[in-house]
């Protein structure tokens, strides 16, 4: 398996490049991502479907520009994929083979089932979701898939797409066109459909209008974090602005919105689309997935062996930053059992949910993450280096609770003024003392990076931890601690 893979993806609108790295089996992180508005399907949805030249030629130029990238990033291995223009263009022969002699490249493409697919994989893997759809609204057709418990139980590919829109019905100023002809292609769908649409509750949002989209609400409603894959709206709530989007007469007004220049040429064709999906389904909620057919092409490549799935238990984001930042892989492991055991020892007296306990793991195995740039900052870089790390599986809320609770270790309980910005996505404050309490002591615990086997019991309100060495920083750390409650805590 090449260590760097480079995955290209030719959209009727876009075309986009990623690079990834190993960093072990199952690991990898992002170390490119390039795009170029080629639009290769430019006028053809209104030429019988054929590829116009000076689109091709746009194609082409980007492709080669995107090698270039990929040479020098050292990459082993390129896949490249391209979906509807291509597949439905009469005249796609030769394109293929100009770019194939020319370029080196073999281009493959897939049909729209397979498109479904991909974006399937790449969702059930990285979201965090267990059953749910897929929406994956493309220049040249829509793909939508079903998951239920993580397996992939359906797949459909739609003749609905920006572009195809666009040059079709909103180029004519026909809305009303658009919308029945978006509504009859579902229809011809409908038997799939109506045996599942519990899955349709929660939509994840695949593609640039979803993000698109999902970007203006985190603008209009303030959102404290700027990140989108995982981010969620309700459909309810953002009814006003997809009609604002509909009837922006203007790109200064789409601006004003919240919709950035590069989406000013679709986002409405898009945002039709999206709209009038959801109504069809009674969609209650969208989680923004930053994640797509480019990742399903990897995770298929790299879980060719496992069904396409990563093994149980094991976490992406987790792992990929312990194998980048960490050198010494048992001190984290170390960490996290004991964080493990502290945390069942006092379930009784702090009484958080279970949850927690795999949150407190997590927390504990990454705490030395920020070492690796800076010894004296190594807090406030673990809260960054957290915050946007764990690009994959966890919620917002989820992530910013282990960053929060990381930035504050050995230091004082963390007060509400501390948490303000976030409060909104934070458990009660007593939550994040208790998790923050319990990191600090287990970092503490192990100031001499001897792994050492502790015991630990609970008598009324004080902690005995019971070791067979005789420390005296760790003694003398101990008696600074702050805890909650009326927590002592006695080293024996």
């Amino acid at each position: 398996m090449a260590k760097i893979t480079t995955v290209i993806d030719i959209g009727s609108n876009s075309m986009r490049m990623v690079v990834f790295k190993k960093t072990s089996r199952y690991a990898f992180h992002l170390i490119n991502e390039s795009k170029s508005k080629v639009k290769i399907s430019e006028d053809s949805y209104k030429n019988d479907g054929y590829l116009q030249p000076v689109a091709m030629q746009r194609a082409f130029d980007a492709l080669k520009s995107f090698l270039n990238i990929s040479k020098s990033l050292k990459s082993r291995k390129i896949l490249c994929v391209a979906t509807s223009a291509l597949r439905d263009a009469p005249n796609k022969k030769e394109f293929l083979t100009k770019v194939s002699k020319e370029l080196k490249l073999n281009i493959k493409i897939i049909d729209g089932s397979r498109e479904a697919y991909y974006g399937a994989v790449a969702s059930s893997n990285l979201l965090g979701l267990n059953s749910f759809a897929t929406l994956d609204i493309g220049g040249g057709s829509t793909e939508i898939a079903i998951i239920e418990n993580k397996n992939i139980k359906e797949k459909v590919s739609l003749k609905i797409g920006t572009v195809r829109i666009e040059e079709l019905f909103l180029s004519k100023d026909d809305i009303d066109g658009a919308k029945k002809y978006i509504v009859d292609i579902l229809d011809q769908h409908k038997d799939i459909f109506k045996d599942n649409l519990e899955f349709f509750s929660t939509i994840a949002g695949l593609g640039g209008t979803s993000r698109a989209i999902a970007r203006a609400i985190i603008v209009k409603d303030k959102y404290p974090l700027d990140i989108l894959h995982n981010f969620r709206f309700d459909i309810k709530d953002n009814q006003e602005l997809f009609i604002n989007i509909i009837e922006a007469s203007s790109k200064k007004e789409l601006k004003t919105l919240g919709i950035r220049k590069d989406r000013f040429d679709t986002i409405k064709a898009g945002t039709i689309i999206f709209k009038i999906i959801l109504e069809y389904f009674g969609t209650k909620s969208v989680v923004t997935s930053g994640v797509g057919v480019r990742e399903g092409v990897y995770l298929c490549d790299i879980l060719r062996t496992s069904n396409h799935k990563f093994p149980s238990n094991f976490n992406i984001s987790v792992r990929s930053l312990l194998d980048r930042f960490v050198d010494d892989k048992t001190q984290s492991a170390y960490l996290g059992n004991n964080g493990r055991k502290i945390f069942d020892i006092l379930q009784s007296y702090h009484k958080l949910d279970i949850k927690y306990r795999t949150l407190l793991v997590i927390i504990s195995k990454l705490q030395l993450v920020g070492l690796s740039l800076d010894f004296y900052k190594s807090a406030e870089n673990n809260f960054w280096f957290i915050l946007n790390g764990l690009n994959y599986i966890f919620t917002h809320e989820e992530k910013l609770l282990i960053s929060i609770v990381s930035k504050f270790t050995t230091k004082a309980l963390p007060k509400k003024d501390d948490i303000k910005k976030y409060k909104d996505l934070l458990p009660d404050i007593q939550i994040v003392q208790w998790l923050n309490f319990m990191m600090s002591l287990n970092m503490i615990l192990n100031t001499e990076y001897l792994k050492v086997q502790y015991e630990y019991s609970l008598d009324n309100d004080t902690l005995n931890i019971k070791s067979n060495i005789d420390n005296y920083l760790i003694q003398d750390t101990i008696s600074k601690l702050e805890a909650p409650s009326n927590l002592k805590v006695k080293l024996i």
